[in-house]
């Protein structure tokens, strides 16, 4: 392995380790997972703050993983770094002799490493062949992609993966160009693309390539199907109080983080019962609402932080969270009878000498109130 290519620096670093710290410093041996293992920079950082964390690091790209190795080497004793891909979770720790897991980062989108080494082809900025795999050992190429893929086809990959308006135009382009000769450069590519949008949307958004070499990356390596099987897994694996942090770089990803924990966060029975029925109840809570972006320091020190997108929950305890519906219930009923005509306590009645707030009502305060 050569020398380190690519600078990394951790999105979110602190906000990362302050939100998985409960699940993590639990007495015991506790099991966080990196899911996108990348450079190492928050596993590194997990590992240093909990002594007694066992580790382990996903990541689909080999160069990325041996780098990783030599970074987290002082910790070997309790790390278990794997060559997979995310939505292959289950399967790594049922190997590993996991049945559960009490942390779990995605830091998604594309690693500095892939980003910085110019024989990679994920930059539009930087020419290169064009491959764009994250995991160099197998799948299909943007190269592929580019030059065999139908009109409709690529249409399809810079609409839906890039949201690119002018994904039609694009695509004509790459049509015209590849009968003429096969297109196998970045910089070519990342021209035809300029060429192909009109003058005025070109002077915003950034670069024109951007959305289409975004699109052309989560095609190659299939991002937004793993992460749809493998937010669910992840959720599914972690024990009571335990925690996953998401890490967002685009509306797609957000959304389907977004989709994956509404899912788990609201309860699916009916909302006049005064229990929660068993298995009914939310079995997460968000720790934000909404998602948390970036501050003006992180995206200073740190340019690629600009577009995170963070969102984090916890798994609950099933008897604490039926409990909770049911003082939730127990104080709505309450408020929706004080405000029924009639249906106020003695005392609590206008009329003579009697008006609503003069301090005369007798209601008593109870559970809820």
């Amino acid at each position: 392995m050569g020398e380190l290519r690519g600078t990394h620096v951790p999105v979110l670093l602190e906000r990362c380790l302050e939100l998985l710290a409960p699940a993590l410093g639990r007495p015991g041996r506790t099991v966080h997972v990196d899911a996108t293992l990348g450079l190492a920079g928050h596993a590194e950082a997990v590992l240093e703050a909990h002594p007694d964390t066992v580790l382990i690091g996903l990541d689909r790209d080999t160069e990325a993983l041996a780098h990783a190795r030599v970074r987290l080497a002082r910790f070997a004793d309790r790390i278990h770094l794997e060559h997979a891909v995310y939505d292959e979770l289950p399967d790594v720790l049922d190997r590993l002799g996991y049945p559960a897991i009490d942390g779990v980062l995605f830091d998604l989108g594309v690693s500095s490493l892939q980003l910085d080494a110019p024989d990679r082809g994920f930059a539009y900025a930087q020419d290169a062949p064009l491959d764009m795999r994250m995991d160099q050992t197998r799948g299909v190429t943007a190269e592929e992609v580019v030059n065999t893929y139908s009109h409709p086809d690529l249409a399809r990959v810079l609409r839906v993966y890039g949201e690119e308006k002018f994904a039609g135009r694009i695509a004509s382009a790459i049509i015209r160009e590849r009968e003429r000769a096969p297109i196998t450069s970045s910089a070519r590519l990342a021209e035809l693309v300029r060429e192909s949008i009109p003058a005025p949307a070109r002077r915003t958004g950034g670069h024109p390539a951007k959305r289409t070499f975004q699109a052309l990356r989560i095609e190659v390596n299939r991002e937004l199907a793993a992460l749809e099987t493998a937010l669910p897994a992840a959720l599914d694996k972690l024990t009571v109080g335990g925690r996953m942090v998401v890490l967002s770089y685009h509306s797609l990803e957000d959304r389907l983080t977004k989709q994956a924990l509404a899912d788990r966060v609201r309860s699916k029975g009916p909302v006049d019962l005064p229990v929660e029925l068993p298995g009914s109840g939310p079995t997460f809570r968000l720790l934000s609402r909404g998602a948390e972006l970036p501050g003006e320091a992180e995206v200073a020190a740190n340019p690629r932080a600009a577009s995170v997108r963070l969102r984090a929950a916890e798994r609950l305890d099933p008897e604490e969270a039926r409990q909770g519906r049911t003082d939730r219930e127990r104080y709505r009923r309450r408020v929706k009878a004080m405000h029924q005509p009639g249906t106020g306590s003695p005392g609590s009645a206008t009329g003579p000498g009697s008006a609503p707030g003069d301090g005369n009502g007798t209601d008593e305060e109870g559970e809820g109130t």
